[in-house]
């Protein structure tokens, strides 16, 4: 029988418990799931993803998570908690790549493996704080955001000229800044006519993103494209252009979250390079059984993206749309 216990944490306290199943926590070793927020659809579908990862591979899980993708301090007091109910693996999704050291280093030294869920521990920072990581798993960040570059450069035209925002995610954390570093990268090699004017921290923050969009469209009124590291803020950034009456600015997001596909299904937005979150916390269960079985796991598990247009989601061809949750 598959056991799991969910758990969200407000300033390291318990918050809310939902038990799941019948089996004792001493029937089977119990894999350790740190989260960053279940209010976000992207943790939330991730979360789906180790909860039928864990059926499949009859395992049990206790999983964890904070209010937000911004509470650091928490996270690290919520990783000790966990720590202390001794799991067999301990598969973290960290807020940035420093927070969560002393508590993985502690892991280490409790033998227990340390798996990266999405990519969010830098590997030379973990290397020189002494952390040791089994695998990363997760998509391609960079290749995310050169994704969102092709799309743009595919709608405007490769000899495309205007201005480009980017709102890149939480500052210092590695996810966003790959996005964003991707985006740029990729946007100079295909259409080098477009020309990013700012690129500015948005926080994970859909009220902050609109902020940053309608600031911007104000300076730069013949503003093109934008590029938002996570769909939450590229939602609040299509709503700022269409209050603005910019309608045909090229919005693109990233992770491809139910309320993102909403918006592209209703001509809002543009478009979401899709993470495949459920993908990513399926797998993370599947090859942490492998670790500890003994089997052989490569360092780093690049789970495919998906470029999700409204297209793309009315033809339902693609066989990638079973991931997307």
């Amino acid at each position: 029988m598959l056991r799991t216990m969910i758990l969200a944490a407000s300033c390291g306290a318990l918050a809310t418990a939902i038990a799941f199943g019948g089996a004792s926590a001493a029937d089977k070793p119990v894999y350790g799931v740190l989260m960053k927020t279940l209010s976000n659809p992207f943790w939330g579908a991730m979360e789906q993803g180790v909860r039928d990862g864990a059926k499949e591979a009859d395992v049990e899980y206790f999983l964890q998570a904070v209010e937000s993708d911004q509470a650091a301090e928490p996270q690290l007091n919520t990783c000790n908690t966990m720590l202390e109910k001794k799991p067999v693996v301990m598969i973290t999704a960290a807020i940035n790549s420093t927070i969560l050291l002393p508590c993985l280093k502690h892991a280490n030294e409790e033998k227990i493996p340390v798996i990266d869920l999405d990519n969010n521990l830098d590997p030379e920072i973990t290397k020189k704080a002494g952390v040791e990581v089994a695998f990363h798993i997760g998509s391609d960040n960079e290749a995310a955001g050169a994704k969102g570059a092709d799309y743009v450069a595919q709608t405007l035209g490769k000899d495309a000229k205007g201005p480009v925002l980017v709102i890149e995610g939480l500052s210092g954390n590695i996810t966003g800044q790959k996005r964003a570093r991707g985006f740029a990268n990729e946007l100079k090699k295909v259409a080098p006519g477009l020309t990013i004017v700012a690129s500015l921290p948005g926080d994970w923050d859909r009220q902050k993103a609109a902020n940053i969009a309608n600031d911007t469209l104000q300076r730069n009124p013949d503003l093109v494209a934008i590029f938002c590291a996570n769909d939450g803020m590229a939602l609040g950034a299509v709503e700022a252009a269409r209050a603005a009456g910019k309608d045909k600015v090229i919005v693109v997001g990233v992770d491809g979250n139910k309320d993102a596909v909403k918006s592209i299904l209703a001509g809002r937005l543009n478009a979401s390079v899709a993470q495949l979150p459920y993908l990513v916390g399926k797998e993370a269960v599947e090859n942490a059984k492998k670790l500890l079985a003994g089997g052989k796991v490569d360092e780093f598990i690049y789970v495919p993206t998906l470029v999700l247009t409204k297209d793309v989601l009315e033809a339902k061809k693609d066989p990638m749309l079973q991931y997307v949750k």
